[in-house]
């Protein structure tokens, strides 16, 4: 069994009896390790003593004069950003209702990264043991964003982060950077589209996210998301469901659908309503899933029975952040616990 994402943190989570994600100093210690904390050259006394405790006892009662000690002023908004997760974690217990109270407790002040990070860890959870590398490249998409390519009919989904870095570095870090800089021309990009003859390459490279998935209808980047969509569903809900994939809703009775994102939230919004949507904007909404729920019996009852559909779409310059925690709080099942 091939291990993967060990940026993710998961090696430092404990499972609890219900299969959840305990919080531990060890992965307190694994956040504080991150580069947006960790000490750097310039880093002034108080900082780094502060850090050096906290790594010695993560938990630790930390005063405000502590953190108004902290020389730089990135660093203690930093630091106070840590120290409001580092509750919300202890008052959840797990991973899991961490990131369900973050979605329930209406607006979320906590910087978008934490809201990644547990996603990455979850899902990382959720896929233990798994050996299919289109289902891993596929759960990226859980907590990094897309850019989507539909030239020719096909879709194509690159890291954006990775498409950034190449486009300022040609890959080659901070000496690309600088060649950049100076005007020097710098390769051209080059990321294979996930194959079957180059997937098993996943599990070497998955640090570097350079892999396409191919999301055109009917292929495997698009079936694979869809299984990993309800894994998700079932490690939350406990519900026993079956997500395929789909061309379009062709349906007199539909009854309920949930966005994967803001576009697709408006757009199968207006379809729903009967409202007129171009064909321009028809032509956003790149991925559709019919989600089969077979046994939860806390659905609501006017949905039991009923197909749910999920919509997937692009923003107009092509970007896609697809945003699990709406089927937590927008599916018609009774709160996850």
């Amino acid at each position: 069994m091939q291990d993967f994402w060990q940026s993710s943190g998961y090696q430092t989570l404990q499972r609890n009896d219900h299969g959840w994600l305990r919080v531990t100093p060890d992965y307190l210690r694994w956040l504080l390790a991150r580069t947006e904390l960790a000490p750097i050259s310039e880093s002034g006394p108080r900082e780094r003593a502060l850090y050096a405790s906290l790594l010695s006892n993560p938990q630790r009662v930390v005063g405000e004069n502590e953190i108004a000690g902290v020389e730089d002023a990135d660093t203690r908004e930093n630091y106070v950003h840590f120290f409001a997760l580092r509750k919300l974690l202890a008052d959840a217990v797990t991973l899991e209702r961490f990131y369900l109270q973050l979605f329930r407790g209406g607006a979320i002040t906590l910087p978008p990264l934490f809201v990644d990070l547990a996603a990455h860890a979850i899902i990382r959870r959720i896929l233990d043991g798994c050996e299919d590398p289109y289902e891993l490249r596929a759960a990226e998409m859980f907590f990094r964003r897309q850019r989507i390519s539909t030239e020719g009919g096909q879709v194509l989904a690159a890291d954006a982060e990775t498409i950034a870095l190449f486009a300022e570095t040609g890959g080659f870090g901070n000496i690309g950077r600088l060649l950049s800089q100076q005007g020097t021309a710098l390769r051209e990009m080059n990321m294979d589209v996930m194959s079957h003859e180059n997937a098993q390459l996943y599990f070497l490279r998955e640090s570097r996210h350079n892999y396409l998935l191919d999301l055109t209808h009917g292929r495997a980047g698009e079936e694979a998301l869809a299984r990993v969509l309800g894994r998700w569903i079932t490690h939350f809900f406990g519900a026993l469901v079956s997500v395929a994939t789909m061309g379009s809703i062709d349906d007199d009775a539909w009854r309920w659908h949930v966005g994967l994102d803001i576009e697709s939230s408006a757009i199968l919004n207006d379809l729903y309503e009967g409202a007129e949507v171009s064909e321009a904007r028809r032509g956003r909404l790149i991925c559709l899933f019919r989600v089969d729920i077979a046994d939860a019996p806390d659905i609501r009852r006017d949905v039991a029975g009923k197909p749910v559909y999920l919509g997937l779409a692009i923003t107009e310059d092509n970007q896609l952040k697809l945003k699990p925690q709406n089927l937590l709080i927008n599916l018609p099942l009774a709160n996850a616990s």
